[in-house]
């Protein structure tokens, strides 16, 4: 069973916050199912995106929530045409905002074959 967005997006956030970090809801999506999208920002002003991976990456028993790459320190205004994109696709979805260095230890980023 997969857990519900809203409780995903509150854990992230209390952990982000227990390594030092920063975390925000940027924007508020479907509170059981929606996807959950997440912007880095950097010192350096650049930010990666993160967004859902696709479900071949998913087995039959994996409930979990897993992200792919869109963008690596790319700049602000990709990000935000990016993200422009995906609202008017799926106005549900979640936006977090993280401002830590490393998000390795936060959730599972797949790599592209």
């Amino acid at each position: 069973m997969r857990l519900k967005s809203e409780i995903v997006v509150s854990a992230m956030i209390r952990r982000v916050f227990g390594l030092g970090g920063f975390a925000a809801v940027e924007k508020k999506g479907a509170e059981a199912a929606g996807a959950i999208f997440i912007r880095q920002r950097f010192r350096d002003g650049r930010e990666t995106l993160y967004a859902p991976a696709p479900q071949n990456f998913f087995g039959e028993d994996d409930g979990g929530r897993k992200f792919e790459m869109r963008a690596e320190r790319a700049e602000p205004e990709a990000i935000r045409e990016m993200l422009s994109r995906e609202l008017r696709f799926d106005p549900d979805l979640w936006l977090l905002e993280l401002e830590i260095d490393d998000v390795a230890d936060l959730f599972e980023v797949v790599k592209q074959t």
